[in-house]
């Protein structure tokens, strides 16, 4: 596991830690949950991007 410093802004903290009391979570599990929630949603996006511009070229091939 790999320890990394971050600065964030005080509103973002201050609800984060609000929720974190609600729900019971480390803080810790909720900063990884999030990330890996956020690197899943970039995946999808990277994705739909190349698809488009994939099906953009196989669109133009098939039009000739």
């Amino acid at each position: 596991m790999k320890t990394i410093s971050l600065k964030i802004d005080d509103s973002i903290f201050g609800e984060t830690e609000y929720l974190l009391l609600s729900i019971k979570k480390p803080r810790n599990r909720y900063i990884n949950d999030a990330l890996q929630y956020y690197n899943t949603v970039q995946k999808r996006i990277l994705l739909q991007k190349q698809l488009h511009f994939e099906s953009k070229l196989v669109s133009e091939s098939s039009m000739e």
